[in-house]
């Protein structure tokens, strides 16, 4: 007769496997603590209500000052990601925060490889930066990569030097409010949308409306949204250009560049010649720049940046997820389009509207 089954041992190893990444998280915290201590005078990782950050040394030129390296990658969004990550707008608030209270941060370079995205994300990030520039009296130099459009360009317009790749997309100032309506649809399957509303224009914007219904005074609201939105942009263009040429004696302005402010994309090479863009070149010449409004001598800066700790948090995350997810099946095309919401403005660039 057989005897009882063994119990399984899984449950066991997995224990102690997430014993042991406790401990180290343990042991990452309190060697960060220490480190950062030594490298900040004390300060700590984080603020009182920003993420848990860690300096990382890019390119060590033994020196004692900085230069921080922040990024503006893909599609600008305010809030956390679906994976719980630190939100875009929160990350680089509490970079220039960092970078601010750090004595030895000379300047800070502001990577863009960005089609934009919403306009308010956008917003807030210029906000910062010009809050940043304002307090800390520290500059701001852009330094653009394949993709600098739309809100990508609204957030390099307040720093006080852009420079970009010859062959750099940026440009594309504008603002686009996208949407499907679907009424059509609806009336060939035989499915009619019962609506209930308080006021007229209660439904804006909605899909099931046919377009004899879309009422004019809406299509003229929605314009007037878009063209205030739009002047906010170009003023943003406007005054952070105008001020940087006063101070650094870049590339100013054409007098016809709200002519080219229609939504066209630009080449880095055109936007320097209308000066939307104060020179040519890569991270290199950027870190030169840098060097050279932060009062730092060739190579005598250290470049850094700031990432997030590793939170062990993190982790029971995606064991959380896991499941929740094993279901959901994707198809790679090539392409990461961008998660577009109907309603929301956004500075983004149709060449990533797909």
């Amino acid at each position: 007769m057989p005897g009882p089954a063994r119990k399984g041992t899984g449950w066991m190893v997995f224990a102690i496997v997430l014993l042991v990444l406790l401990g180290l998280s343990v042991l990452l915290n309190i060697g960060h603590s220490l480190t950062s201590g030594l490298k900040g005078g004390g300060k700590s990782a984080r603020s009182s209500s920003g993420p848990r950050m860690e300096e990382v040394v890019m390119r060590d030129n033994d020196a004692e000052n900085k230069i921080a390296v922040i990024d503006v990658e893909g599609v600008i969004a305010g809030g956390a990601s679906e994976q719980g990550s630190i939100g875009m707008v929160s990350s680089i608030k509490e970079q220039l925060r960092r970078a601010k209270a750090d004595d030895l941060v000379k300047a800070v370079i502001l990577r863009v490889n960005s089609p934009g995205g919403e306009v308010l994300a956008s917003d807030e990030i210029a906000n910062a930066i010009t809050k940043f520039r304002t307090e800390s009296k520290k500059p701001v130099v852009v330094s653009m990569g394949s993709l600098a459009a739309s809100g990508g360009y609204y957030v390099s317009a307040p720093c006080d030097w852009i420079v970009a790749n010859e062959l750099t997309i940026t440009g594309s100032i504008g603002v686009i409010m996208h949407g499907f309506n679907y009424r059509s649809l609806l009336d060939k399957v035989g499915v009619r949308p019962e609506v209930y509303k308080s006021g007229k224009f209660k439904d804006m914007l909605s899909g099931t409306k046919s377009p004899e219904e879309v009422l004019p005074e809406e299509r003229k609201m929605v314009q007037a949204l878009i063209d205030e939105t739009f002047n906010k942009f170009k003023d943003v263009v406007r005054s952070g250009r105008n001020a940087a040429y006063k101070a650094h004696q870049g590339r100013k302005l054409s007098s016809d560049w709200e002519d080219y402010a229609d939504g066209r994309i630009l080449s880095g090479k055109e936007a320097e010649k209308l000066g939307f863009v104060d020179q040519v070149g890569d991270l290199e010449v950027a870190v030169t720049k840098a060097e050279e409004l932060g009062h730092v001598s060739k190579d005598q800066a250290n470049l850094i940046q700031y990432q997030p700790l590793f939170d062990l948090s993190n982790l029971f995350r995606l064991f959380g997820e896991s499941n929740a997810k094993s279901a959901t099946i994707k198809l790679d095309i090539g392409i990461d389009a961008p998660n577009i919401k109907a309603g929301y403005l956004y500075f983004l660039s149709s060449t990533y509207i797909h």
